[in-house]
């Protein structure tokens, strides 16, 4: 099958479930991920592996707009007013879910599934997870949001958390994985080399999102007259130039194009058209290919021999993000709304985490590991982007904030 028929075939499949779930009052996104599990070469096997490996650039595409667009919620007169009880109620969820995950994944392997003889392995294989936990899939939550056209103090918080999510967790992972690397039996850790890659991983990133963003504004001012088609193409032009820029230096490039879109809310002067634009005519469109290309890339065939680890993961993640968001929203004196419902939107997984699930595969350390992480980090991930946008829509409509 060609590659222009299999992409025609994959945008139909995941609008036409987009639709029939939303019949039934699931969120579209549901339908998207389903359409891309179902065209799964591990399952019917309608698309091919082939096609499969040449998707990439779609799925990159379409990452870096969604990115764009969740740093455009980050608007400093909202962050302002809540910016710094944000990152400590970030914070407090994700060092809540890593907890969770490392307790009950170490007591389940060190006293009920033995796959490992050694306690060390089994730390090693608990610090691993409980560090993948702490990500949100800010892309589902964001969907859910513009599909219900969603307005409020929650599903404010629920983005703004999702965004600092990211961040938190690369951190998390960069750190945990070295001593995790020790406990596996690798003694010449170099946690300071490991420091300096992230910052400046993070700091390229950084810089590259606001130059590029300067740059916006500098074109915007100069051509003063711009009709709605040459804003989109500008748009779509330096968001994959700061994706680019990012990914050549090897920047973390998802960071890019978040702080591009933090620097256009913040700075340009058409900022609320550019916004409402990528919504009104792109967003249906990136969010239907991103979706139903995460169903599709997700390895049906790694996940078997490890449902009981997946249960216990997705159970212990979901304590330790509800518990951590109701821990943190109390002591930070956040509203009752924000303190119950905020936790729901925050249960997506998929894009960053599995990227960093297929690092593990990388070190040597890991080799006899790599595939049983791999296919636990995987297996939730399918149940939490398909489970996850469901647990968004019910938060937001218990909160009031959709009809």
């Amino acid at each position: 099958m060609n590659i222009i028929l299999s992409i025609g075939i994959l945008i139909f499949a995941g609008f036409i479930l987009g639709e029939l779930a939303e019949k039934i009052k699931l969120p579209r996104i549901s339908g998207y991920i389903l359409a891309g599990v179902l065209l799964n070469p591990d399952l019917l096997g309608i698309v091919s592996e082939k096609f499969v490996e040449h998707t990439d650039p779609l799925l990159t595409i379409s990452l870096s707009f969604i990115s764009f667009s969740i740093g455009g919620s980050l608007s400093a007169t909202k962050l302002k007013k809540t910016g710094k009880k944000i990152l400590l109620l970030t914070l407090a969820e994700a060092m809540f879910a890593f907890l969770a995950v490392f307790i009950f994944i170490f007591l389940s392997l060190q006293f009920f599934i033995t796959i490992f003889h050694s306690v060390y392995a089994n730390i090693a294989i608990s610090m691993v997870l409980a560090s993948l936990a702490a990500p949100t899939d800010p892309s589902a939550t964001l969907a859910v949001i513009h599909e219900y056209k969603a307005k409020g103090e929650v599903s404010s918080s629920m983005l703004e958390i999702a965004a600092f999510d990211d961040i938190v967790g690369i951190v998390i992972y960069t750190l945990v994985t070295a001593f995790a690397a020790f406990f596996m039996g690798k003694t010449d850790v170099a946690f300071g080399a490991s420091m300096l890659d992230m910052l400046i991983g993070i700091g390229g990133a950084v810089l590259t999102g606001v130059v590029v963003g300067f740059l916006f504004n500098f074109l915007i001012k100069w051509f003063q007259k711009q009709t709605e088609g040459s804003l989109i193409v500008l748009t779509f032009g330096l968001v994959l130039l700061s994706y680019g820029i990012s990914e050549y230096f090897g920047f973390e490039s998802l960071l890019a194009t978040l702080t591009l879109g933090a620097v256009v809310v913040n700075s340009n002067p058409l900022a609320d058209k550019i916004l409402q634009l990528m919504e009104r005519y792109t967003d249906e469109l990136i969010f239907v290919v991103f979706f139903t290309l995460s169903g599709l890339h997700l390895q049906l065939s790694s996940i078997g021999g490890s449902a009981v680890l997946i249960i216990i993961y997705i159970l212990a993640r979901a304590a330790g993000k509800f518990l951590g968001i109701y821990t943190g929203a109390t002591l930070l004196n956040f509203s009752p709304k924000v303190k119950k419902y905020a936790a729901g939107g925050l249960l997506p997984q998929g894009g960053i985490v599995i990227g960093l699930a297929l690092l593990i595969a990388n070190e040597d350390i890991f080799d006899k590991t790599a595939s049983m992480l791999i296919g636990i980090v995987i297996g939730a991930a399918l149940i939490h982007e398909i489970a996850g946008p469901i647990a968004s829509r019910f938060s937001l409509k218990k909160a009031g904030e959709i009809s």
